[in-house]
């Protein structure tokens, strides 16, 4: 059986701050070299919550909706996995 000494005990602890604190420098280093001059605001309008400025736009995050194959009433089984 092991003995857990001081030593031992530690170095979990020492391993998981430094991984932390290592992580959390990437992440700000990251966000500082980002090269957006202005972050952006959200703001409700009408019942929407919209974000206004940023760096983001519209061709950044391209969509391409899924559109059902198969449409059935809901709460109906799926025939395919019937016995």
């Amino acid at each position: 059986m092991t003995r857990l000494t001081p030593m031992n005990s530690a170095f979990p602890l020492v391993t998981g701050l430094a991984t932390a604190a290592a992580l959390s420098g990437a992440a700000v280093f990251a966000v500082l070299q980002s090269g957006c001059d202005e972050p952006g605001s959200y703001r409700s309008q009408d019942g929407v919550v919209e974000l206004i400025g940023g760096c983001l736009k519209p061709d950044d995050l391209p969509v391409n909706p899924r559109y059902p194959t198969d449409t059935r009433p809901l709460g109906s089984s799926d025939p395919s996995l019937e016995r």
